[in-house]
C-alpha cells in the first residue's frame, strides 16, 4: 500500500534511469504506484483503450484491465464526484480532466466535497484523489484550450496544487499526489511534454533527451510536496516562478546577462516559503512570472509573501511578469504569452530601480 508522503528527503528505491518525456514519466509514475498498490485507479475521459489525448495513460488498460484504468463519460463534474466517492470509500482515484479549461463543471465538487471532506467529518474520512489536467498555452489551443487556473485552486482550503517543470520533478511529484491523503490538483504544462521550452516560439523544439532533467528514474522514488528547488543559482535578484515560465526566466537571465536566482516552485500550495524568503533576503530584488492572467494571479499571493517577510532587505520593488487580463487569444499568442524579452525587461528594471 502506498502511505502519506511526510519525509522531505526524496526517496528513491531504483537507481537506473533513462531519457524520458514528461509524458512518458508521468506514464511511467502512474505504471509504478498501480502496480505497488491495488486501490489506485485510473480514469477520465479517453484515458483507456486510447490512452488520453496526450496518451499519458497509453498502455495502462492493456497491462491492468478495464477496472483500473477506464474511460469515463464527458461529464467533469461526475468524474470528480465519483473520484470523492472512491477515495471516501478508500481507493485512491487519479482522474484525468482532458484540458484544465474544462474542470469549471466540476468546480462543485472539488471546492465543496473533495477539499471539505476531512474537515467536516473531522478526520473520519479523507480524499485521497489527484486530478490531473494539461495547462497553459503555447500550442495554438487558444481561449479554451490555454488557461492556467492555478490560482482558483490555491484559494481552496483544503486542495493541494501542484505544477512541475521538467519530466523528473514530474514522475517523484506525481508519486507523492498520489501518495497523499489529501486531494491534489496536477498541473501539466502541456508545451512542456515533449521538451523544455524557452518562449522562443521560432526556434528548433530540444528534446527532453538532450537535458539531465529528462533523465528519469524507471522505478519508484518521490519529490516532497511543498519542496521548491533552486533551479538556477544567483545573487543579483530572484525569480519566484513555476512550470514553463521557469525555462523562459532562465532564457531572460542568459540573455540579460544578468545572475539571476531562479526558484521553482514546483508545489504552488502549501508553499515551500523558507526557500523564497531565504533567496529575496540574500538577494534583495525579486521577480515573480507566471502565464496565467496578472489581476488576483498567483503571483499576487507572492508578491504579498514577499513583501510581509522580506520588506527590509527588499532593495527595489517586486515586478510582476504575467499574461494579460483578457482571454487567451489565438492569433496572438506570443503577444500573450510572457516570452523572455518581457521577463528580461523586468529583470533590467529590478536591477535599476
Amino acid at each position: 500500500m502506498l502511505t502519506e508522503v511526510k519525509n522531505p528527503a526524496v526517496e528513491t528505491a531504483e537507481t537506473t534511469s533513462k531519457p524520458m518525456t514528461m509524458i512518458q514519466a508521468l506514464r511511467s509514475a502512474l505504471d509504478v504506484v498501480m502496480a505497488r498498490d491495488p486501490d489506485v485507479v485510473v480514469f477520465g475521459q479517453d484515458v483507456g483503450y486510447f490512452g488520453g489525448v496526450f496518451r499519458v495513460t497509453e498502455g495502462l488498460q492493456a497491462k491492468y484491465g478495464k477496472t483500473r484504468c477506464f474511460d469515463a463519460p464527458i461529464s467533469e463534474g461526475g468524474i470528480v464526484g465519483v473520484a470523492v466517492g472512491m477515495g471516501a470509500y478508500g481507493l485512491r482515484p487519479v482522474a484525468e480532466i482532458q484540458f484544465a479549461d474544462y474542470f469549471y463543471p466540476a468546480s462543485d465538487q472539488l471546492v465543496s466535497e473533495a477539499a471539505r471532506l476531512r474537515y467536516r467529518s473531522a478526520g473520519d474520512f479523507t480524499c485521497p484523489i489527484t486530478v490531473r489536467m494539461p495547462c497553459g498555452g503555447g500550442i495554438y489551443g487558444g481561449q479554451t484550450h490555454s488557461q492556467s487556473p492555478e490560482a482558483l485552486f490555491t484559494h481552496v482550503s483544503g486542495l493541494r496544487t501542484v505544477l512541475p517543470s521538467n519530466p523528473y520533478d514530474a514522475k517523484g511529484l506525481l508519486i507523492s499526489a498520489i501518495a497523499c491523503n489529501d486531494p491534489v490538483i496536477f498541473l501539466e504544462p502541456k508545451r512542456l511534454y515533449n521538451g523544455p521550452f524557452d518562449g522562443h516560439h521560432d526556434r528548433p523544439v530540444v528534446p527532453w533527451s538532450k537535458h539531465a532533467l529528462g533523465m528519469v528514474p524507471e522505478g519508484y522514488y518521490t519529490v516532497p510536496l511543498e519542496s521548491a528547488a533552486v533551479f538556477r543559482p544567483g545573487n543579483q535578484l530572484t525569480v519566484l516562478t513555476y512550470g514553463t515560465m521557469t525555462w523562459v526566466a532562465e532564457c531572460a537571465a542568459r540573455e540579460t546577462g544578468i545572475d539571476a536566482e531562479i526558484i521553482d516552485l514546483r508545489s504552488i500550495w502549501p508553499l515551500d516559503l523558507d526557500t523564497i524568503v531565504a533567496s529575496v533576503k540574500k538577494t534583495g530584488r525579486c521577480v515573480i512570472v507566471h502565464e496565467a492572467t496578472k489581476t488576483s494571479g498567483f503571483g499576487a499571493e507572492l508578491s504579498a509573501l514577499v513583501q510581509e517577510h522580506c520588506f527590509y532587505q527588499l532593495e527595489a520593488p517586486i515586478e510582476r511578469v504575467t499574461g494579460w487580463d483578457t482571454p487567451y487569444p489565438h492569433a496572438q499568442e506570443w503577444a500573450y504569452f510572457p516570452g523572455p524579452d518581457r521577463v528580461g525587461a523586468a529583470f533590467q528594471r529590478a536591477m535599476e530601480a
